[in-house]
Formats: C-alpha cells, structure tokens, sequence
C-alpha cells in the first residue's frame, strides 16, 4: 500500500533510528489486577492503590499526574471525572492523566473496539437479511437504532447505526454475521491484548453493563488511536447525520415501499446541543452511558496541525452534558499545553510493532485500510459529515474530519504493525462542512 504523498505542511519522512528508538522505548506490558465487582454495583470511589504501569510508572500511580513547569498552562480546576487522560494522537505522548489506568465500565465507548475488530471482515456494500436470532441478548433499555426482523441492510447502513445512534441492536447483527456474540467477544480481547489495551475485558461487544466487563481511559484511548487509523472508522464517527433506512410497509397502491429515516451522532462535541457548542476541529469518535458506567466519551480534535485525543470517564458532576464540558476544558488545556508540557507518559504501539519495524526493508509509512472499501474523505451515501468550526486563533477554520492515519501510523504487512513515531496530516485530512 503506498505512502501517502509528502506535502509542506508536514513531511512522511522518518528514519529508521526513530523507529527503532520507538521500538525500544515501548515499556514492558504490566497486568493490571483482575477485574471484580458486580455490574450492579457502585463504582468505588477511591481507585485502587496498585494500577498497570502499561505507558510509564507515573500512569500507574492514582491521583492527578501532570508535569507543570513554567510556561505550561495550569490543568482546568473543575474536572470531576474518575479518570482521564490528555494525549498527543500523533507522537502518542501523554501529557497529563488522572488514574489513568483504573478499571471501570466502558459502556457504548467499548463500541470503538467493537468497530476496530470488526470493521475490516465486511465490505461495507454487503447485506444481511436481519432474523430474529440475530437481535436476541440485548439488553433492557440498550440504544437502538431501529432495525427490524426480515428487513436487508448493508454493512454500511449498520455501522452508521453503531458509530451514531450507538445502536446495540447493529452491534448484535454485525456480530452475528461475524459467527456471534461469543466469538466477537472473543475477537475484541485478542485484538485489545495486540493493542496493549491490558486494563480491558470485554464481556459484551455493546458495552451494556456486564458484570467484569472493564476498560480504562488509557486502554480507550489505545483502542481509538488504532481505529482511527481505518479509513472507514474515521468516516462514521466523523459523520454528524445520515439516513437510515426505515420499514417496509405497502402504499396505497399496495406495492411495497421503504423510506428512510434520519439519525443524528449522539456525540454532542460533534452534532452540537443546547447549551454545548460543536467543539472546533472536533472529529470524532465515541461516547457513552451505561447505570454503572456514567458518563464515557473518547474525542480526538485537531487545532493548527496539532491532534489530540482526549478520554473522560464518568463525571461526578450531575450537570447534563457534563462528560462533554469537562473533555472540551480538557481539549483547550492540551491545545495550551502541547509543546510546552513534558509528557508523563506515552501510548505504546501494539504488540506486533516492534517486530515490524525491525524486520530489514520496512517501509516507515502507511495506512492502515478500511472495511475493504478504502474509503476516502466523503462520508456515505446520505451522510453528513462534521459540521464547520472556527479556529482558535480567530482565523476561518474548518472542522476536520480526520483523515489521518491515527495515532501511529501503521499499516498492516503479513498480520503485523509497521511503527511510524508521527502521523502526517496532508492528504488524509479531509476539511468538511455541512452541507
């Protein structure tokens, strides 16, 4: 697959010692302890004394970690997740975290490594014809997005009701065509522990509460530095709305008829709400909302060539959109911050990285591909991408939906990772507007 092309902006070129410096600097894997508790119960207050040091010793200890020194912007006060994390999407620095590695239910965010397992088996213009077996083991009250027994859709139609209306009942039908529930689940835990996402154990590839089904905001944000490396992944959770289609019903002429129907991304950074502007430069990727989970929302927004991404989990805040308001302080905190602030830590490559880059004749640079479509820049067929922001500097700016390669840009050769230290922006960014 080639390497994008080089464009002023920001240059493809690394070196092979960078790449070996990555290789090396990546720290040994730590397990974290086993997940415990009952889906049912209250999260506990106090994070556990002993985390995963996956990323460095700092993201291991509990509490507020953050390099502060003179010139760097100092960490918005009124952050009442339980954890989060501010990181570089591109070098993969961590620049300021708070229990960064604790263990808590991930609800619909979990969808993200749902869509990084499963995105690249399907080709998006395939159908399934929905059977009733196919919608069984949802859980009481899970998000919908309305898809009805014997009605055909197109893996396209059903990863826009994953990635916008965060429908379990797409999830439970792209499993099932992925031989079910149990061998997704199965799936999701290989590939999270490919990714290093180590503080992960999926129960239920929805997200729905399940008892020892646990993520962290480090592990969240593993999982969507790797998605966000697929073409596909990077269209859907950019996309603001989209049509879906509706049920077949007969006209008054009695032939059959189906309509469609539109849906709107419930990540309100992207698609806006009252009160909460859209976030400039915002471009995805998740959130959710689970009885034990709270609040979870995973972003990534880019902001004068710089990408971050950003996880908050469960705000204890009551106040509505609370997990939106506190990632956006904690966006503007790491716009302010980044080049200023010493990291506390980094997101490792994925197990298979090293080996890659150290094999003779690896090419440094790629994209990894989407669901066998290699979709570009423009969103589906009745979507509506990221809606248009302004810059910080007061200048015109475009919402970015992005198409960058994520956060290190890798590209599969024989079932393993090639590492590259930065991501280039130029021909994998994509400037949308409404239309």
């Amino acid at each position: 697959m080639p390497a994008p092309k080089k464009t002023a902006r920001r240059s493809l070129l690394v070196t092979s010692a960078v790449l070996s410096s990555l290789a090396l600097a990546a720290p040994a894997a730590v397990a974290a302890p086993s997940p415990s508790g009952s889906a049912s119960a209250s999260p506990s207050a106090t994070p556990p004394a002993s985390m995963s040091t996956v990323g460095g010793a700092r993201l291991g200890q509990p509490g507020t970690q953050v390099n502060l020194a003179s010139g760097v912007p100092v960490l918005p006060k009124d952050v009442s997740a339980r954890s989060w994390i501010v990181a570089d999407a591109e070098s993969g620095d961590v620049l300021a975290a708070h229990n960064a590695h604790w263990r808590l239910a991930p609800a619909s965010t979990l969808k993200m490594l749902f869509a990084d397992t499963l995105l690249p088996k399907f080709p998006r213009t395939a159908k399934h014809k929905v059977v009733p077996s196919d919608l069984a083991g949802m859980g009481a009250g899970s998000s919908l997005v309305g898809i009805k027994e014997d009605e055909t859709y197109t893996v396209h139609d059903l990863w826009l009701g994953v990635f916008l209306r965060s429908g379990n009942d797409a999830v439970h039908v792209l499993s099932a065509m992925n031989k079910g529930v149990d061998n997704t689940v199965k799936e999701m835990n290989e590939h999270a522990e490919e990714l290093q996402a180590l503080d992960t154990n999926v129960v239920s590839p929805d997200g729905y509460d399940a008892e020892k089904q646990v993520s962290s905001a480090y592990d969240l944000t593993l999982i969507a530095r790797s998605g966000l490396q697929k073409k596909d992944f990077r269209e859907y959770c950019s996309t603001v709305s989209a049509k879906f289609p509706g049920q077949t019903k007969k006209n008054k002429k009695g032939k059959p008829v189906r309509e469609s129907f539109e849906i709107q991304n419930t990540n309100r950074l992207l698609s806006g709400d009252a009160g909460l502007p859209v976030y400039q430069g915002i471009a995805g990727v998740k959130n959710g909302n689970t009885t034990n989970a709270g609040a979870t929302f995973t972003g990534v927004a880019e902001r004068d060539g710089k990408v971050l991404l950003v996880t908050v989990m469960n705000p204890e805040k009551p106040e509505h959109n609370e997990v939106y308001k506190e990632t956006a302080r904690l966006f503007d905190w790491g716009f302010k911050a980044a080049g200023k602030v010493q990291p506390v830590g980094e997101l490792v490559p994925p197990k298979g990285a090293a080996q890659a880059s150290s094999e003779p004749g690896a090419n440094p640079s790629g994209e990894a591909g989407g669901s066998g479509s290699g979709v570009g820049g423009t969103a589906g067929t009745g979507g509506k991408p990221v809606a248009g922001a302004r810059a910080a500097n007061g200048s015109s700016g475009i919402g970015i939906a992005l198409g960058i390669a994520g956060g290190v840009l890798v590209l599969l050769a024989g079932g393993a990772f090639l590492i590259n230290r930065r991501w280039p922006l130029p021909d994998l960014v994509r400037r949308r507007t409404r239309p």
